[in-house]
């Protein structure tokens, strides 16, 4: 699963929107919607912990493929 699925499953998982998501982690919902269809490719370490903390998951368990 890359990383647009597998950010998009756990934000489901969660009950969120991906505009509960951008407000929780206090970030912009086009950052959120681009993340998950795969548009946006560089985003700094920063603004994904910030997601990251808003799911309650480690940033490498969203972030990064195996």
């Amino acid at each position: 699963m890359g990383i647009p699925n597998k950010l998009k499953d756990i934000r489901e998982r969660s009950g969120l929107t991906q505009s509960e998501l951008a407000i929780r982690a206090n970030v912009a919902r086009g950052l959120i919607i681009g993340l998950e269809n795969g548009s946006v490719r560089v985003v700094r370490t920063s603004t994904l912990t910030k997601i990251a903390e808003a799911l309650n998951k480690k940033v490498t368990s969203i972030f990064f493929t195996d």
